[in-house]
């Protein structure tokens, strides 16, 4: 069950009862449930220094991202491309906003390591921004979107768990591929009229799939799908 997110900010005068649950909010938020007992000592020593005001929320959300905890979660069982996806949402509280910032932090990520790569996002300017120092991460509801894209990318990433739409490839290149993934599950564009034959459609999603497959990224994702997974993926697109 998802805890309702919204805006918690802790300081130098918040109770212990207060950062107890900031914590909480931080487990949703970006472990998208609370840790398991075996977790919980894998950060025991992060989560002391922040219960006794050690250590600030985004000092925090550094030990829990470059933690064993985190990494199982998500970097180890995502492609790289699905990870950052993921990466964004949880730690920024938004989807990705074009293919160009999927590729500068995939050129973190390959090139400085997972570790980095979190840090990055972490201490970058629109984090420092939005959240500070004390501020734990939330879904959020920007003002102005690139595109109206942009605006769905962002409310369906939000909204969904962990791992509904699949671990390999990121929703903005399910749309690349002509799929529809409203509803957590990706199936083909439908439509009598605004839509071409169904042997177009094919034919298109394969030609697309090829660019996708050539570019650097395409070959990351797709590296890292289990042939059985590709087998699925070659269903559904003819």
């Amino acid at each position: 069950m998802n805890c309702p997110l919204k805006s918690i900010t802790v300081s130098r005068t918040s109770s212990l009862e207060e950062r107890q649950q900031a914590l909480v909010s931080i487990y949703y938020q970006v472990l998208e449930r609370q840790p398991y007992q075996y977790e919980h000592k894998v950060l025991k020593k992060a989560e002391h220094q922040f219960l006794h005001d050690k250590i600030g929320v985004r000092r925090f959300l550094k030990e829990l991202g470059h933690s064993s905890v985190y990494l199982d979660s998500f970097y180890h069982r995502y492609s790289n491309v699905k990870f950052l996806e993921i990466c964004l949402k949880h730690f920024l509280g938004r989807a990705p906003k074009d293919k160009v910032e999927i590729q500068r932090y995939s050129q973190i990520l390959t090139t400085r390591g997972v570790d980095q790569l979190i840090t990055s996002i972490l201490d970058s300017e629109e984090y420092r921004k939005v959240f500070g120092c004390f501020t734990v991460p939330y879904a959020r509801s920007l003002k102005y979107y690139d595109s109206p894209k942009s605006y769905l990318e962002t409310q369906w990433l939000n909204a969904e768990h962990i791992g509904q739409r699949g671990t390999s490839i990121p929703t903005r290149y399910w749309h690349d591929l002509g799929l529809v993934c409203e509803a957590g599950v990706c199936h083909p564009e439908a439509g009598e009229i605004l839509h071409p034959p169904i042997s177009n459609e094919v034919e298109l999603a394969v030609q697309q799939l090829v660019r996708l497959i050539e570019s650097e990224q395409g070959k990351q994702a797709l590296a890292s799908i289990a042939p059985q997974k590709l087998e699925k993926l070659r269903a559904v697109i003819g």
